[in-house]
Protein backbone atom coordinates (compact mmCIF):
# COMPACT_ATOMS: atom_id res chain seq x y z
CA UNK A 1 0.00 0.00 0.00
CA UNK A 2 1.48 3.37 -0.99
CA UNK A 3 2.23 5.92 1.69
CA UNK A 4 0.57 9.32 1.75
CA UNK A 5 2.29 12.68 1.93
CA UNK A 6 1.44 16.24 2.78
CA UNK A 7 3.57 18.68 0.81
CA UNK A 8 3.15 22.19 2.13
CA UNK A 9 4.64 25.56 1.25
CA UNK A 10 3.85 28.45 3.53
CA UNK A 11 4.60 31.93 4.74
CA UNK A 12 4.07 32.61 8.45
CA UNK A 13 3.34 36.13 9.74
CA UNK A 14 3.26 35.37 13.50
CA UNK A 15 5.88 32.88 14.75
CA UNK A 16 4.41 32.84 18.27
CA UNK A 17 0.99 31.75 17.08
CA UNK A 18 2.66 29.25 14.74
CA UNK A 19 4.21 27.60 17.81
CA UNK A 20 0.66 27.18 19.20
CA UNK A 21 -0.34 25.53 15.90
CA UNK A 22 2.61 23.12 16.13
CA UNK A 23 1.61 22.16 19.67
CA UNK A 24 -2.01 21.63 18.58
CA UNK A 25 -1.13 19.48 15.56
CA UNK A 26 1.07 17.07 17.54
CA UNK A 27 -1.82 14.88 18.75
CA UNK A 28 -3.52 14.35 15.37
CA UNK A 29 -0.17 13.75 13.69
CA UNK A 30 0.68 11.09 16.27
CA UNK A 31 -2.77 9.51 15.99
CA UNK A 32 -2.46 9.14 12.21
CA UNK A 33 1.17 7.98 12.15
CA UNK A 34 2.69 11.14 10.65
CA UNK A 35 6.45 11.47 10.28
CA UNK A 36 8.18 14.69 9.27
CA UNK A 37 10.48 14.21 6.30
CA UNK A 38 11.13 17.93 5.75
CA UNK A 39 10.36 20.58 8.35
CA UNK A 40 11.55 23.97 7.18
CA UNK A 41 15.30 24.27 6.75
CA UNK A 42 17.38 25.72 3.96
CA UNK A 43 15.87 25.53 0.51
CA UNK A 44 16.82 26.56 -3.00
CA UNK A 45 14.11 27.31 -5.52
CA UNK A 46 15.57 25.79 -8.68
CA UNK A 47 12.47 26.37 -10.84
CA UNK A 48 9.28 28.38 -10.47
CA UNK A 49 8.34 29.95 -7.16
CA UNK A 50 7.90 28.76 -3.59
CA UNK A 51 6.96 30.17 -0.23
CA UNK A 52 9.46 30.68 2.58
CA UNK A 53 8.76 27.39 4.41
CA UNK A 54 8.47 23.86 3.00
CA UNK A 55 7.17 20.89 4.98
CA UNK A 56 6.80 17.27 3.86
CA UNK A 57 4.97 14.85 6.15
CA UNK A 58 4.76 11.11 5.50
CA UNK A 59 1.77 9.01 6.55
CA UNK A 60 1.41 5.22 6.51
CA UNK A 61 -1.17 5.51 3.71
CA UNK A 62 -2.86 8.04 1.46
CA UNK A 63 -6.11 7.43 3.37
CA UNK A 64 -4.38 8.21 6.69
CA UNK A 65 -3.10 11.47 5.21
CA UNK A 66 -6.61 12.44 4.12
CA UNK A 67 -8.18 11.31 7.40
CA UNK A 68 -5.69 13.32 9.45
CA UNK A 69 -6.41 16.50 7.48
CA UNK A 70 -10.16 16.03 7.84
CA UNK A 71 -10.07 15.08 11.52
CA UNK A 72 -11.68 17.47 14.01
CA UNK A 73 -8.37 17.62 15.91
CA UNK A 74 -6.38 18.78 12.90
CA UNK A 75 -9.11 21.18 11.81
CA UNK A 76 -8.87 22.79 15.28
CA UNK A 77 -5.11 23.16 14.80
CA UNK A 78 -5.65 24.58 11.31
CA UNK A 79 -7.98 27.21 12.76
CA UNK A 80 -4.99 28.49 14.77
CA UNK A 81 -2.65 28.62 11.75
CA UNK A 82 -4.99 29.89 9.03
CA UNK A 83 -5.17 33.54 10.16
CA UNK A 84 -1.38 33.88 10.40
CA UNK A 85 -0.28 32.04 7.27
CA UNK A 86 -0.57 31.82 3.53
CA UNK A 87 -0.15 28.20 2.52
CA UNK A 88 -0.41 25.71 -0.30
CA UNK A 89 -0.95 22.08 0.72
CA UNK A 90 -1.10 19.04 -1.54
CA UNK A 91 -2.00 15.61 -0.17
CA UNK A 92 -0.54 13.02 -2.53
CA UNK A 93 -0.28 9.26 -2.78
CA UNK A 94 3.29 7.97 -2.80
CA UNK A 95 4.82 5.82 -5.49
CA UNK A 96 4.79 2.10 -4.73
CA UNK A 97 6.20 0.09 -7.65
Amino acid sequence: MPKGYWIAHGDISDPGTYERYKAANAAPFAAFGARFVVRGGDQTVAEGTARSRTVVIEFPSYQAALDCYNSPEYQAALAIRAPISTSDLVIVEGYDP
